[in-house]
């Protein structure tokens, strides 16, 4: 399904050229905003860190 949606999403940027080119402007600015990309790694990175468990004492 992923396959599917990229290659529809390649096709539009191809057929399209303007949306190329907004879709750059927009990862751009994006890319611009600190917080904002921190957050985005954050997000894709929690599932993937250990638990952390309760010090013992």
């Amino acid at each position: 399904m992923r396959w599917v949606l990229f290659g529809a999403l390649l096709g539009v940027l191809l057929l399209i050229p303007n949306v190329l080119t907004l879709v750059g402007a927009v990862i751009a600015w994006l890319l611009g905003k600190p917080v904002l990309v921190a957050f985005v790694v954050g997000v894709v990175a929690r599932p993937h860190l250990p638990k952390v468990r309760r010090w013992a004492r």
